[in-house]
């Protein structure tokens, strides 16, 4: 993660019992759950309410996670989201997981979000006015 990134969104996300597996930590799927969740927070805050779902929507072209701690309950897992580079119809995006007030990571990834119009469910590019938003950084941080 050495490309340069802005902080857009910060999410809060309570660690359910069930989140956790047999070996008593929260599952590794559950950390993509984690970064997804914070993902259409900043969507939904991103782009105007008459569009978000209904004309503009987001995909993943592709996601990763680096485990880097294991998350245990209870606590609240704090996702913050980065914007990276901004292409014609894509956004690079990248998390790292916090919990509580700990301050080193417990993971961290990246997922490259392509805006799609929902009705044909193909690319589009990203529209002036949420590239403008986008390039300033400006969500619910």
């Amino acid at each position: 993660m050495n490309e340069e990134r802005r902080l857009a969104h910060v999410e809060r996300i309570p660690i359910r019992w069930g989140d956790m597996d047999a070996m008593g930590h929260v599952n590794n799927t559950v950390y993509f759950r984690y970064m997804e969740q914070a993902r259409i927070g900043w969507f939904d805050a991103l782009v105007p309410e008459a569009e978000a779902w209904g004309s503009t929507g987001i995909v993943i072209a592709d996601a990763h996670c680096n485990y880097l701690r294991p998350i245990t309950y209870p606590g609240t897992v704090e996702v913050r989201l980065y914007v990276g580079r901004i292409g014609g119809s894509s956004v690079a995006t990248s998390y790292e997981l916090r919990v509580d007030a700990d301050p080193k990571p417990y993971a961290d990834g990246a997922a490259t979000v392509v805006f799609i119009d929902m009705a044909k469910q193909k690319p589009v590019r990203i529209p002036d006015h949420i590239r403008a938003r986008l390039e300033r950084a400006e969500a619910a941080v």
